[in-house]
């Protein structure tokens, strides 16, 4: 009855109006889901069938482009946001993992690799695509996960940035104490009441819904962001994990609750990927139904752009849980593996091609240009982007990967870098056809090198399982791509592992660390000196904090002056607490003093030195 009476209300109004021309500025919905695999969404689906379900993704993709071969910014969630939310790369931005802000140490005294310094929260001063289009008369609002600090309250926060509205809602993924009962009813006072259709009340999507009716009468932007399909692996609606039950062949309930089946076997994630495609459909349901009062006679949907893609690759097993499998894409979440940063990517909206799939190489950061010139709106003039413009590959030929150029050259683009220093300790490039894996290690070597083709001509599909190394096959490809990896992160600043003085384990030119003799303050200067124990000290910093022995207290380097033995600096107005980080010929990083293991920010306050 609400299809027919919106319908009837268009035709009303469309004779009068019929001739007024569609508004120039368009509205812009961004889907973001959290850990959504390439192969959890049923129109990726290739090789070994899928049991998940997502109609209404799926429905939406014969309506714009599908990539094939779209990317995350990186591998894991917060630094793929800030790059999306500010077009530029996670190492520009001095972000590359989800938790930063602390001086660079070891996971534990065991590991021999050390994760470099990288900021705690996205640079207050970068220009985010909500700040552009706020500058352009829209109307700009966030539902959902934001994570681009530490903690939900850092700052900067969304309305820090440009959002108008914002909420951050948990919905039905709010952890269950016992995920086999205390499932959602129908009972009205039930904060996740079930819909007609049996799934859960998701206040993230209504948030969204809210905002878009509220702000329907200007140009609006929303940055959907799903709390699906992350952990906790959960679901509140008892009929849908009995339908997946049904379907594994499973008898319900599962006596060992621990899922430990290889593939896609999963019946509480199987739930929660077809709970995302659930609430996608609400919103595009609204976008349907809903006339635009700014072109009367049509509705919504016909002049918004909606992105839907994930964050980073599925996250495939957590702790002793297997949760989903990427093959035939090799690793997941958290690796800079295929499975790891390849995720899916669907774009609709005016002037897009319906029902066309694209084998162009595209990636999360390319979101804010493409916006802008979707929206007419200018950037920044000190604003730098290292994503592409979409918008004429998407005007003109989604197909046409000559039609993506490089932001720096101008020319087609045809190159794409990670860089992970953090847990799995990867970069890596990939040129045309070839990706270039480097892994770093504590050996003499530095570093291990792999090569693989993934495809050939750009869509005839080799090797994306990176399951065959070329790099013994071909070393002058593979050093080459291992120098301009290089080249490309040098150009950005990157940081890189050091080598643990601290770990067990024999590695080579330990017994040449430097050890330090004493430190103090001099005036406004602290200094340290050291001793040479046979390598030379290359790189000192002082790693700071002002707010030292406070949850979510955030740390800074800045460089120390080096002079024989000593090394020095300034010490920064404000600073609480502080350390010392020195970085000796062979890659060691020595910390004065030790901080310990990595797990909370706050163990460094009561390590470090403090101010008295």
């Amino acid at each position: 009855m609400k299809k027919v009476f919106l319908l009837g209300m268009a035709c009303l109004v469309m004779s009068s109006s019929f001739a007024q021309e569609r508004p120039k500025k368009p509205n812009v919905v961004l889907i973001l889901t959290d850990d959504l695999g390439w192969q959890d969404v049923k129109c990726y689906d290739i090789d070994e069938p899928s049991p998940f379900e997502t109609p209404n993704i799926d429905r939406l993709a014969k309506e714009g482009v599908l990539f094939w071969q779209a990317y995350s910014p990186a591998t894991t969630c917060s630094p793929s946001r800030g790059a999306i939310l500010s077009g530029q790369h996670p190492v520009r931005l001095e972000r590359t993992s989800v938790r930063g802000g602390h001086p660079p140490l070891p996971f534990n005294h065991r590991s021999t690799l050390i994760s470099p310094w990288m900021r705690g929260a996205l640079d207050a001063s970068k220009v985010t695509i909500a700040e552009s289009l706020k500058s352009n008369g829209y109307k700009t609002g966030h539902s959902g996960k934001w994570h681009v600090g530490i903690a939900v309250t850092d700052y900067p926060e969304p309305k820090d940035q440009g959002y108008d509205f914002s909420k951050h809602g948990f919905g039905p993924h709010k952890r269950m104490t016992d995920r086999t009962k205390g499932f959602a009813t129908t009972d009205p006072s039930d904060p996740f009441t079930l819909d007609e259709d049996g799934f859960p009340f998701d206040d993230i999507t209504q948030d969204g819904i809210d905002f878009m009716n509220q702000n329907k009468k200007d140009p609006f932007f929303l940055y959907y962001c799903s709390r699906l399909v992350h952990t906790p692996i959960q679901t509140r609606s008892e009929a849908l994990l009995r339908k997946y039950y049904e379907k594994l062949g499973l008898e319900y309930p599962k006596k060992n609750d621990m899922w430990d089946k290889a593939g896609q076997k999963n019946a509480y994630y199987a739930a929660m990927v077809e709970m995302i495609d659930h609430y996608t459909g609400q919103l595009i349901t609204y976008l349907e139904e809903t006339e635009d009062p700014r072109w009367p006679g049509h509705m919504l949907i016909e002049n918004t752009y909606v992105i839907f893609t994930s964050d980073n690759g599925g996250m495939e097993q957590h702790t002793k849980e297997i949760i989903t499998d990427n093959y035939p894409l090799d690793k997941g979440k958290i690796n800079a593996k295929e499975g790891g940063v390849r995720v899916p990517l669907i774009i609709t909206g005016p002037n897009i091609a319906a029902n066309t799939e694209s084998n162009v190489m595209v990636n999360g950061v390319d979101f804010y240009p493409t916006i802008l010139s979707w929206t007419n709106t200018p950037k920044d003039a000190n604003q730098i982007f290292d994503g592409a413009d979409l918008s004429t590959l998407l005007d003109k030929d989604p197909t046409d990967a000559k039609l993506v150029l490089d932001p720096e050259t101008g020319k087609p683009r045809n190159t794409m870098m990670w860089h992970f220093p953090n847990s799995a300790m990867q970069s890596t490039l990939r040129i045309g056809d070839f990706k270039l894996v480097r892994d770093y290690t504590a050996t003499e070597k530095k570093t291990d090198l792999a090569l693989y083709q993934l495809y050939e001509n750009g869509s005839k599909r080799v090797d994306i399982e990176e399951s065959q190394n070329l790099a013994e096959k071909m070393p002058k490809k593979t050093e080459e791509m291992n120098r301009l990896l290089t080249e490309r992160l040098q150009k950005l600043n990157a940081r890189y592992p050091y080598l643990n003085p601290t770990s067990k384990s024999a590695l080579p030119n330990k017994s040449k660390i430097p050890t330090v003799v004493e430190h103090g303050i001099d005036g406004k200067n602290v200094w340290l000196k050291y001793q040479n124990n046979g390598a030379k000290v290359v790189k000192a910093e002082l790693i700071y904090t002002t707010n030292g022995g406070v949850r979510g207290e955030i740390w800074f380097p800045v460089s120390m002056n080096l002079r024989n033995d000593n090394v020095s600096v300034a010490l920064p107005k404000g600073t609480t607490h502080y350390v010392f980080n020195l970085i000796d010929e062979n890659n060691y990083l020595i910390g004065y003093p030790d901080g310990g293991y990595q797990k909370t920010t706050k163990v460094f306050a009561t390590k470090a030195i403090a101010i008295k």
